[in-house]
């Protein structure tokens, strides 16, 4: 197993319990969206209209670009620069805060690349178990239609 790291200098040694500031920066990512929103912008380098993110994206909806955006811009990671223009135009930007995230979020993409498959592989495993504990009396796999009280709990658990 490999060795983990040694805490920050100034930090005790208790860098993820909860009541632990390293904490924030997961949290501030948790959302489907906002470290999308906040790579695309890093990415482009500059200041971006929401179309234009939306279109970057692709698959995000405008909606759910407008909740990331405010989330980010709330937790200061994000600028929202509006212009006095007829129409009104308005534009997103990295704060410092924001664009020093790119670094640990390219880390983490780097963990990704090499351990997704395994963790795409344990999360088939472990469904393949949950299927097996729900065997009928019958010994039979269940069905397409025998699969819902599987998805209902997994709703429930997420």
């Amino acid at each position: 197993m490999e060795k983990l790291p040694e805490p920050a200098a100034g930090l005790p040694d208790l860098t993820y319990t909860a009541d632990c500031r390293a904490r924030v920066a997961f949290e501030v990512l948790a959302n489907r969206w906002d470290s999308v929103v906040v790579f695309t912008l890093g990415a482009a380098g500059r200041p971006m209209r929401p179309r234009a993110l939306v279109a970057r994206i692709g698959g995000i909806s405008p909606k759910a670009l407008n909740e990331a955006l405010r989330r980010l811009e709330r937790n200061g990671l994000v600028e929202r620069r509006a212009y006095a223009e007829a129409p009104p135009r308005v534009d997103y930007a990295l704060t410092a805060a924001g664009t020093a995230l790119l670094t640990p979020m390219r880390a983490m993409g780097a963990w990704a690349a090499q351990h997704a498959d395994d963790v795409l592989d344990a999360q088939d495993r472990y469904e393949a178990r949950l299927r097996l504990r729900e065997l009928g009396p019958d010994g039979l796999a269940p069905g397409p239609l025998d699969d819902a009280p599987l998805q209902r709990q997994r709703v429930e658990q997420g």
